[in-house]
């Protein structure tokens, strides 16, 4: 077993308990489906500020709701390393990719007591609660908007437990350090040749995927090198936590506190309200956008998310596809989230949420049409599948563009990709 040891604060949280390759692969998929949630809230609420002074804001205030924007989209795109070091950590050990999550706000009990997620427009509330998710372990903030379920319970695991049990963690951190310790010691009790079983062409490096943090994970040691990587960004946990997610949000909250006591009336969100194209099936009730056109283009977005997760489950997932496939779909997948999530997000917070709300507008739902998962596990169908979703989301925005709302490109470019998609 690695001698390494973390210096944990005294006040941290209790050690969730891995003895067995099942709980580590659950807790990494708790920690994918939290990465990939905690994605969702951050551009959410990027999307939420506002871009013009003819909404109401000054020259110097437009500066620092732009710089602020700019942040939180690098922390986003930051959390999309941390969810892609999940997936080569999940690959590492056998398991298959895992990009599915809970549609939001997460059911009370989707995650440990204190974890709830939710998509909160830009403002001192979702500034609260994005410093109570990234704070680092021991650092008690108070977040009273967070819904805390009642259950705190953390069951430990007996020698017969061979079923992954849920176990609480209070940070992001504390639910890392878990999965650190759980890799050093299954790789002492099972031996590296049998904890890391997963092929090293699965994995994806930064050969592949040209992000600055990436590794390619094949053992103890690199395992621990990725972990470091989300925790370092995150909290800071052993580095400097004002150059982390943490200090980078505190230093906003400031900034934002600061401006509000010198114009009361400072309001850097549009007024956005989280909504829903359909009824949340298994989460809290939230209301229903029911303007016609802001429906068909959060059904847009959200059918464009669909294909940007079909494509990177199959980046992540791949079979026999040749370099150059993997790099198709990694642009296809990547290449998306410029090109529509972003542009559409922005939209849909300009656009009427309906008569049930007059005076609001709507946002991005981030609502999945298949919880469980969107593995494709023949390439030829695969491919076939995410062109011919590319081609019917082209078809929905021409629908839309005749109406008058036009994002340019955006036709183009989901025909372009299916194209190529079609004849690689």
């Amino acid at each position: 077993m690695s001698s390494r040891v973390r210096d944990v604060p005294a006040e941290a949280e209790p050690p969730i308990v891995v003895e067995h390759r099942q709980q580590l692969i659950y807790l990494l998929r708790e920690a994918a489906e939290l990465e990939h949630t905690i994605l969702c809230e951050y551009l959410f609420a990027a999307f939420t500020m506002k871009q013009r002074t003819a909404e109401g804001l000054t020259a110097a205030q437009l500066e620092a709701v732009d710089r602020w924007r700019t942040t939180i989209l690098t922390v986003a795109k930051q959390e999309m390393l941390h969810l892609t070091l999940v997936q080569n950590l999940l690959t590492a050990i056998g398991a298959a990719p895992h990009l599915s999550r809970p549609n939001l706000p997460t059911a009370a009990k989707h995650f440990p007591a204190g974890v709830q997620i939710a998509l909160v427009p830009f403002g001192e509330r979702a500034l609260k609660h994005f410093l109570f998710l990234e704070r680092p372990e021991g650092v008690a903030l108070d977040d009273p908007d967070a819904q805390v379920a009642i259950d705190r319970a953390r069951p430990l695991m007996a020698d017969d437990d061979i079923v992954p049990a849920p176990q609480g963690f209070a940070t992001v951190g504390h639910l890392y350090r878990a999965i650190d310790i759980g890799f050093a010691w299954l790789t002492g009790t099972l031996g590296a040749e049998k904890l890391f079983i997963g092929p090293a062409p699965a994995q994806t490096s930064p050969d592949v995927m040209h992000w600055d943090g990436l590794v390619a994970v094949t053992d103890l040691d690199s395992a621990h090198q990725a972990i470091d990587v989300v925790v370092e960004q995150g909290e800071g946990a052993t580095g400097d936590w004002r150059k982390a997610h943490f200090g980078k949000f505190l230093e906003i909250y400031d900034e934002y506190l600061a401006l509000r006591a010198a114009d009361p009336n400072f309001e850097p969100a549009r007024p956005v309200l989280p909504g829903h194209v359909r009824p949340h099936r298994y989460g809290d009730a939230v209301p229903l956008i029911d303007d016609p056109r802001t429906r068909r283009v959060a059904d847009l977005f959200n059918v464009v998310n669909e294909i940007v997760l079909l494509a990177l489950t199959r980046f992540f997932a791949h079979t026999d596809e040749t370099p150059e496939q993997l790099a198709l779909l990694e642009h296809v997948g990547v290449g998306l989230m410029f090109a529509a999530i972003k542009p559409l997000g922005q939209l849909l917070t300009t656009l009427p949420f309906g008569p049930s709300a007059p005076g609001r507008t709507a946002g991005p739902t981030f609502e999945l049409f298949y919880i469980g998962g969107y593995l494709l596990p023949h390439r030829t169908a695969a491919w076939t599948l995410i062109a011919e979703r590319l081609r019917q989301a082209a078809g929905l925005t021409r629908r839309i563009e005749a109406e008058g709302l036009v994002v340019k490109g955006l036709i183009a470019g989901l025909e372009k990709y299916a194209a190529q998609l079609e004849t690689a």
